[in-house]
This record gives C-alpha cells, sequence and structure tokens, in this order.
C-alpha cells in the first residue's frame, strides 16, 4: 500500500523506476474487460511494460470497488507496478473509494478524464468531464489532499474540439499531479481520428510532471518517434499491445539501440494459446470464452496476413477446437514466418462486435 513519500527534490513520492534505468518510460493503457489479472501475467510472460494501470473502478453513490479488479492488485506477480484507476465525478464518494485502495499495494491513483465510450461520458464522467474543467479542477484538489503518494491522470485533448487541455494540465500543475498520460485526440474523435501528437508535445511543454504520450503507438520504432518528436517521458499502449504483446520488450530494445527482436507467427500462436488459458474461469460457457478470445484477436488478426483470411476465418468459429484450427491453418502452416510489426493496410479490427461490452482504452 502506499504511504506519504519524499521524491529526489523533497516533495511528493517520486514514480517508480522504470525496468531499464534512463530509458523512456512505457505503460500499459488501462482497457475495460481487458486489462485484468489474467491479462497483465500474459503480457508479463512476454516483456512487461514498466507500469500497469487496473481497469476503471466505477465510482457512485452505491459503488465498492470491483472485487475482479481489486484481484488484479492483490495478486500482481508481474512485478511491475499497478496503478489505481478511478472514473467518477462525486468527490465524497471517490474520496471513499480511495480510502479503500489504499489498503490494497497500490503505486498510486489514477483519474480518468478520457474513456469515450457515450455510455460512459453522458454520466459525465471520464471523457465527459473535459466539457467541464472547473469541476476536473475540484476533482484534482480533493484528490490530491486524499492521495499520500502518487496521483496521475488520464485525459484526452477535450470533448469536441481541443481547448480544455490547457486547462487540465493548469490543474495537473496546481495540484502536484505526478503524471500525466495524454491522448491526442478527442473524445468525440475515439480511435479513427487522427492523433495529435503537436498537442502533446504542448502538454509536455506545459507540464510540471513527466507526460505519456498515448494514441497510434503501433510499434517500438513508433514510440521512438513519438518520444523524440513530443519530448514525452514516455509511451503508454493500448490496443497494439493486444494485438503484439512483444512490444514493451522491444521498446527497450529501441529506446537502447538495438533493432527490436522480430516476433514468428509460430510465437503467435503460443500467444493464442496462452491468452485462452487466461481466458479460463469458474462457470464460463465456451461461447463465453470463445467470444472473448474473438475480441483479442481482431487486434492479433491486424498483423497476420494483407488480405485479412485470418480475421474472416476466426469471426466464424464458435467453439475452442475450431477457433485452434484456425490458428493451426493461418499461424502454422508457415510457423517461422514475421508477424507483422505494424497492421496491414485496410484489415480492421472489430472487436465490439463480438460482446455486448464496449472496451474503453486510452
Amino acid at each position: 500500500m502506499i504511504r506519504p513519500g519524499q521524491g529526489p527534490g523533497g516533495g511528493r513520492a517520486a514514480l517508480p523506476a522504470g525496468i531499464e534505468p534512463g530509458q523512456p518510460l512505457t505503460a500499459l493503457a488501462p482497457m475495460q474487460d481487458v486489462t485484468d489479472l489474467a491479462f497483465m501475467r500474459v503480457i508479463a510472460a512476454y516483456g512487461p511494460p514498466d507500469y500497469f494501470f487496473t481497469e476503471f473502478f466505477r465510482v457512485h453513490a452505491q459503488s465498492r470497488p470491483e472485487r475482479h479488479i481489486l484481484r488484479s492488485i492483490d495478486e500482481n506477480t508481474t512485478g511491475r507496478p499497478i496503478f489505481a484507476q478511478l472514473i467518477g465525478e462525486d468527490i465524497a464518494h471517490i474520496i471513499r473509494t480511495v480510502e479503500a485502495l489504499l489498503c490494497h499495494p497500490i503505486a498510486g491513483i489514477d483519474l480518468n478524464l478520457g474513456c469515450p465510450a457515450p455510455k460512459v461520458y453522458k454520466k459525465n464522467v471520464g471523457g465527459g468531464l473535459l466539457r467541464e474543467p472547473s469541476r476536473i479542477d475540484q476533482i484534482l484538489g480533493a484528490l490530491r489532499s486524499a492521495v499520500p503518494g502518487i496521483l496521475t491522470v488520464k485525459t484526452r485533448l477535450g470533448f469536441d474540439d481541443t481547448t480544455a487541455i490547457d486547462s487540465v494540465v493548469e490543474s495537473a500543475n496546481r495540484h502536484d499531479v505526478n503524471l500525466l498520460a495524454v491522448h491526442g485526440r478527442t473524445v468525440r474523435g475515439m480511435y479513427r481520428s487522427q492523433v495529435q501528437y503537436p498537442l502533446i508535445a504542448r502538454a509536455v511543454s506545459l507540464a510540471r510532471c513527466p507526460v505519456l504520450a498515448n494514441g497510434d503507438v503501433t510499434t517500438a520504432e513508433k514510440a521512438a518517434e513519438i518520444v523524440a518528436s513530443t519530448g514525452a517521458a514516455g509511451v503508454m499502449i493500448g490496443r497494439h499491445a493486444i494485438r503484439n504483446p512483444w512490444i514493451f520488450r522491444q521498446c527497450r530494445e529501441r529506446f537502447g539501440g538495438r533493432a527490436p527482436s522480430p516476433v514468428s507467427l509460430g510465437e503467435v500462436r503460443d500467444y493464442v494459446e496462452r491468452l485462452y488459458e487466461a481466458t479460463d474461469a469458474p462457470g464460463i460457457t465456451e461461447v463465453a470464452r470463445v467470444n472473448k478470445m474473438k475480441k483479442y484477436l481482431n487486434f492479433v488478426g491486424q498483423s497476420v496476413d494483407s488480405a485479412g483470411a485470418f480475421l474472416h476465418d476466426m469471426r466464424r468459429v464458435t467453439t475452442g477446437a475450431e477457433l485452434f484450427a484456425v490458428c493451426d491453418r493461418h499461424l502454422m502452416s508457415e510457423p517461422g514466418r514475421e508477424f507483422s510489426p505494424e497492421p496491414y493496410p485496410g484489415v480492421i479490427a472489430r472487436p465490439n462486435c463480438e460482446t455486448p461490452e464496449v472496451t474503453c482504452a486510452l
């Protein structure tokens, strides 16, 4: 559990050290219904990020910290720090939730200002709060008083436009936020609009804390380019870490001046098997398990073949046996062939077509 600490300058607690001292930081973006305990363990097996963030804890009058998310904190065996993310707007209940979470081994508290899912922002939480910068300032002030250690924020550039980002950074400075992650899109821009890296660079120039750049960090090479162009302290990676769990290891290789290690289709087959084992849970039906796998494989399939044949076949399976037959046909016919570092152009993931849940990732 976190305790009051002193940073090197005598201020609040310093950020946890990265895996490779002196390198830009890496973080796995929090993704609802994805970044659970099982997925974090799978990611760690291929080279963990410097920081993990939980799925968001929903905060409202009747809420209590969700047990399955608490498991990702209490049973974290990855060896890397994990931050607890909150989503909400009622200050009293936010503070109540923080007090409960401080009893668990967290690296810090994180506030979600970036979720673009309509069912979320219509409740004026997540990205919806970007319509009320003054409310954000009040929440951050209350959080800073309640959090004795590290306080972090994830945000987008704004709701409809990018005018909110300067106010968010000003509030982060005013309330001694320790780390800011900026997704270079607006809430309305969802995941398809162009990422505005110059505005991330502006946030870096205004912020008194380290900033992580987020949005379309597709490869280790792209991560290095983004860090160089924005001046960010590192990168936060979401969907492309589902597609390529080796990306954090590859980032460390690239940041260290080495060529990122290539990944073969045979290694991807191993990843699929690990994911399938990780999705097992008491009471889960085969259909539900296969549908959860499809959610992951929609991203993985973007780098398997340029025609999208793997995705076409994978989306039509209904059993585990059928799923692995498709994997063997597409991944093991040429197991030594390289898994494309970048998604193939025009090969589109459709993860939300597999389940009714909306994945919310910064």
